[in-house]
């Protein structure tokens, strides 16, 4: 059986990424090949300029670090902190600097209070936030975040957020599974919509999203702003890109950030 068909695209530095589709589409076996933890079996693959066939899957995990849909697929330490160190001490990082950084993922992702717990007690929620934290930690050039909302409540979502607009500002590279529409939107990244092993669209999230005859056909929700703009009679001239911006418009006041 084939995984995927034809898929042939191009992730450039400092970009973000999104990828859209229904389960099985294809999209966690796409970016499973981002550090050749699967290798294409016809094609190539180049991170960098360096074919994933031909180098080892631990060298290409210093440049790309991939946080699972599934975290009980990734942890495996038997505490937190030597979960979030392990990359840390492997990649030969020094002990000052892995013990600031581990301070620092485990305040972020509000994991500090489980520090000597086992991975193992932690909920869905947090697990998923442990494997960021692990990922982050080690400061990689492109971070690849599989299905990174799922078992996040409102705060730690808007604490992702934080965290893609620290990652782009400081260059990153990042590519995004995710089913969560309404959390992609206002990040505004590139958009790829993915069925049945090949990518069907590619381009800007404010024109695909616009197409409702293709996300029907990838079985892809729009977002609610996006929905709630289109059925308005009057409307300002671009989409609403999040909440403020809608609430502003319906008070009467002029949208303070839109889609151009």
């Amino acid at each position: 059986m084939t995984a995927l068909s034809d898929v042939s695209l191009t992730v450039r530095e400092g970009e973000t990424v999104a990828i859209v589709g229904e389960n099985g589409a294809g999209k966690t076996t796409l970016v499973r090949h981002a550090n050749g933890l699967l290798k294409p079996t016809k094609g190539s693959v180049l991170v960098d300029g360096v074919d994933t066939r031909e180098t080892t899957t631990a060298t290409l995990s210093r440049k790309v670090g991939i946080a699972f849909q599934n975290p009980d697929h990734q942890l495996f330490s038997d505490s937190v902190e030597n979960e979030v160190s392990f990359a840390l001490r492997n990649f030969r990082f020094p002990e000052e600097l892995v013990a600031k950084r581990l301070d620092w993922a485990l305040n972020f992702f509000g994991l500090e209070q489980y520090r000597k717990s086992s991975p193992l007690i932690l909920s869905g929620g947090e697990k998923k936030r442990l494997t960021l934290a692990c990922i982050l930690a080690w400061d990689p050039e492109v971070v690849v975040l599989d299905e990174p909302t799922v078992g996040q409540d409102s705060l730690q979502k808007e604490k992702l957020a934080q965290v893609f607009r620290m990652l782009q500002s400081t260059g990153k590279t990042i590519v995004i599974v995710s089913h969560d529409v309404e959390f992609l939107w206002p990040i505004q990244p590139r958009l790829l919509v993915m069925s049945g092993g090949r990518v069907v669209a590619d381009g800007e999230i404010s024109k695909i999203m616009a197409d409702r005859e293709l996300l029907e056909g990838a079985r892809v929700t729009q977002p609610q702003l996006l929905r709630l703009y289109s059925g308005l009679r009057s409307r300002p001239a671009t989409p609403f890109l999040d909440v403020p911006d809608a609430r502003a418009w319906v008070a009467g006041g002029r949208a303070g950030r839109g889609v151009g």
